[in-house]
C-alpha cells in the first residue's frame, strides 16, 4: 500500500486534512502592507521625537509616549494575513485566526459599514470577513474560494450569498477583461 504523509490544515479546528501535494493561496501583497505599516509608525516616531528635540522638550517619558503612539499606530495599519487552502479559508490578525471552512459554507454576504467587506459563514457558525480587494489582487485566493463555493451551490449547502459571489466574479471579469485591453493595445 502506498502510504501518505498528511499534514493538518492550518488552525486546530478545522477538521481536514492536506495532503502534501495540495497548495495553499496567501494574500501575495501582505509583506509590503507589513513593511507600509512597519515605516508609517518608524516615520511618526522619528517625526516626533525631532520635533521635541528641536523644541527643546525631549524627556524619557515623552519618548515613552510617542513610542507607544508609534505602536498604536503600527497595530492599527497591520493588515490580517488571508490564506486558503482546498476547503478552508482564513484570515490571521495579530491575536487570534478566524478559520471558515468553504466546502460547507451556508451564506456569504457582504457587511454594512464604511467599508465593504465580504462574509463568509460556514455550516459550524464560524465566520470570516475580508476585504474583497485580496481576491481582486490574488487570483489564486479567488479560485479557491469560487471553487468551494461552486460545490457549496451544487450540493445545496450555500443558501444565501449566490449574488454576492456573481457581483464579485463580475467585477472580477471586469478587471480581468480591462488588463488584457490594456496590455494588448485595445484599450
Amino acid at each position: 500500500m502506498d502510504r501518505r504523509n498528511i499534514r493538518a490544515v492550518p488552525g486546530r479546528r478545522t477538521g481536514r486534512a492536506q495532503s502534501p501535494g495540495d497548495t495553499t493561496a496567501h494574500d501575495q501583497g501582505w509583506a509590503g502592507d507589513l513593511r507600509f505599516a512597519a515605516h508609517c509608525a518608524v516615520t511618526l516616531l522619528g517625526l516626533l521625537l525631532a520635533v521635541d528635540a528641536a523644541a527643546g522638550r525631549f524627556t524619557w517619558p515623552r519618548a515613552l509616549l510617542w513610542t507607544s503612539l508609534a505602536a498604536l499606530l503600527f497595530v492599527v495599519l497591520v493588515p490580517p494575513r488571508i490564506r486558503a487552502g482546498a476547503g478552508w479559508f482564513s484570515r490571521r490578525g495579530l491575536v487570534r485566526e478566524h478559520i471558515v471552512r468553504t466546502d460547507r459554507l451556508v451564506s456569504v454576504h457582504w457587511s454594512d459599514g464604511v467599508s465593504q467587506r465580504l462574509v463568509l459563514r460556514d455550516a459550524d457558525g464560524r465566520r470570516v470577513e475580508l476585504d474583497p480587494q485580496v481576491l481582486l489582487d490574488n487570483p489564486a485566493l479567488w479560485h479557491r474560494l469560487d471553487e468551494d463555493s461552486r460545490g457549496c451551490v451544487k450540493r445545496g449547502t450555500l443558501r444565501c450569498g449566490v449574488t454576492a459571489l456573481r457581483q464579485l466574479a463580475d467585477r472580477i471579469d471586469r478587471r480581468t477583461a480591462r488588463a488584457v485591453f490594456t496590455i494588448s493595445g485595445l484599450e
